[in-house]
C-alpha cells in the first residue's frame, strides 16, 4: 500500500484556512473529524477540526481565529463529499460552532455495516479490518482545549483523518459493486435531515422512562417540566441531569406538588436546586395541571404485552435470516423499535404497517418480508 501522509499540519490563521478551503472545494471528497470537550456543559466545546485531503492532515484551531466563513461554506458545498466516521456528535459540533450541517455526508461506520464488515465498528477497528493498520487510541479522553497540544495529541488527531479517504474509496467501490451505495446515501441524508430539523422540545417527554404510566393530566405536567429543563439547560449551558434528574421530573408529574417541602422530599432534588428553581418548578406544575384534559397529551401506549413476545422473537429471527443472506449485520437492517412499531401497528390500527425507517430502501430489502410474515402469523 502506498504510504499515507499522517503528519499533523497546524492551521491557526484565517488566511491559510481560506486558501485551503479554496483548494478543498475543488476535490470530490475530504475527510473530516472534530475534537471537543463536554464533561460539564450542555453544548460541546469545540477544540479542533481535522481535515484529511489525501495529501496531508490539517488540524484547524478554533481557539486562535474567528473567521470560519470559508470553512462553513465548504461544509455545505454540494460538490464536495464530507467523509466522517460515526458522525452524530460531529454534526452537533458543527451546528453549535458555525450553525451548519455538513452535506453531502458519507459516514464510513454506516457504510462498513452495509458492506458487511460489522455493525457499529469504531474507527480504529475499521482501519485495522480494511487496511491492516493499527491505530493507537491513547488520547481519546485527553484535554483537547489545552494549548499547546502535546505531540501525542497532534499525532492522534491527524491519524483520525489520515486513513479515512482510503477507506472511503474502498467502501465506495464495494458498495457500487454490490449496488448498495444508495442505501448508504439514504441513511446519511437522514442524518443530515435530523441534524437540521433538531429536536422538538415539546416532544421530549415521550422519551422519559415510565411516562406511559401517567394519565393525561400528569403527562401535561411532565411535558412542561421536561421542556422547562431543556430550555434551562441550554440557557445555562449545563447537562440536563446536572440541572435536575429525569426521575425527579417524573415524580413531580405524578404527584403534582404544590408546596416546596413536597418537592424537597423527592429523590434527587438537591438543596441548591430547591433554592434556585423550586418556586419556578411549582409555577410550571400549577400551570400545566390547570390545562383542560381535552388539551392534554394522549396517553402513551403501554409496553407490548408478553403475548406478543413470540411474534417479536419470530420477526427477529426472520430479520437475522435475511441479514445472513445479504451478509450484513441484522442491526443495520432493523432496530428493536422497528419490530415493536410493526407489532404495535396492528394493535392500534387493526392492520400491520411499517414505520418510516422501514419505508425507505429497507422496505424492499427486509420490510415487505417482515410485513408479510406478521400478517401470516396473525392469520395462522
Amino acid at each position: 500500500m502506498t504510504a499515507i501522509p499522517s503528519e499533523p499540519i497546524w492551521v491557526s490563521d484565517s488566511e491559510t484556512l481560506n486558501d485551503l478551503c479554496a483548494r478543498w472545494s475543488q476535490q470530490a471528497a475530504i475527510a473530516v473529524d472534530t475534537e471537543f470537550m463536554r464533561s460539564s456543559t450542555f453544548y460541546p466545546k469545540t477544540a479542533l477540526f481535522q481535515v484529511g485531503d489525501g495529501q496531508g492532515c490539517y488540524l484547524i484551531d478554533p481557539l486562535s481565529m474567528s473567521d470560519f466563513s470559508a470553512f462553513a461554506q465548504l461544509m455545505i458545498n454540494p460538490d464536495v463529499t464530507k467523509v466522517f466516521h460515526s458522525c452524530s456528535e460531529d454534526m452537533e459540533v458543527f451546528q453549535t460552532f458555525m450553525q451548519v450541517t455538513p452535506t453531502p455526508l458519507f459516514d464510513t461506520q454506516i457504510a462498513a455495516a452495509i458492506a458487511g464488515k460489522g455493525f457499529s465498528l469504531g474507527y480504529a477497528k475499521l482501519i485495522d479490518v480494511m487496511l491492516g493498520v493499527e491505530i493507537p487510541k491513547s488520547e481519546t479522553r485527553s484535554d483537547w482545549l489545552q494549548r499547546p497540544l502535546s505531540q501525542s495529541q497532534l499525532q492522534y488527531a491527524a491519524v483520525d483523518v489520515a486513513y479515512l479517504l482510503v477507506a472511503y474509496g474502498m467502501l465506495l467501490k464495494e458498495l457500487k459493486d454490490r449496488d448498495r451505495l444508495g442505501w448508504v446515501e439514504s441513511d446519511c441524508a437522514d442524518i443530515v435531515r435530523q441534524a437540521e430539523t433538531g429536536v422538538e422540545i415539546d416532544q421530549l417527554y415521550l422519551k422519559v422512562k415510565s411516562a406511559w404510566k401517567l394519565n393525561r393530566k400528569q403527562l401535561s405536567v411532565l411535558r412542561e417540566l421536561v421542556s422547562w429543563r431543556e430550555l434551562q439547560a441550554r440557557e445555562r449551558d449545563v447537562p440536563r441531569n446536572r440541572l435536575i434528574k429525569e426521575r425527579a421530573l417524573w415524580d413531580m408529574a405524578r404527584q403534582q406538588p404544590t408546596e416546596i417541602y413536597q418537592i424537597s422530599d423527592l429523590e434527587g432534588m438537591t438543596p441548591r436546586t430547591i433554592k434556585q428553581d423550586g418556586e419556578q418548578l411549582l409555577d410550571v406544575i400549577q400551570a400545566a395541571s390547570n390545562v383542560p384534559e381535552e388539551q392534554c397529551p394522549s396517553r402513551i401506549p403501554k409496553p407490548l404485552p408478553p403475548a406478543e413476545g413470540d411474534l417479536i422473537k419470530a420477526l427477529k429471527q426472520k430479520s437475522r435470516d435475511i441479514a445472513e443472506l445479504l451478509a450484513v449485520a441484522p442491526e443495520i437492517l432493523v432496530r428493536k423499535k422497528d419490530f415493536e412499531d410493526l407489532v404495535r401497528s396492528r394493535m392500534e390500527n387493526a392492520s400491520y404497517s411499517l414505520n418510516s425507517r422501514l419505508s425507505g430502501w429497507r422496505r424492499e430489502v427486509v420490510g415487505e418480508e417482515l410485513l408479510c410474515f406478521a400478517q401470516n402469523w396473525s392469520t395462522s
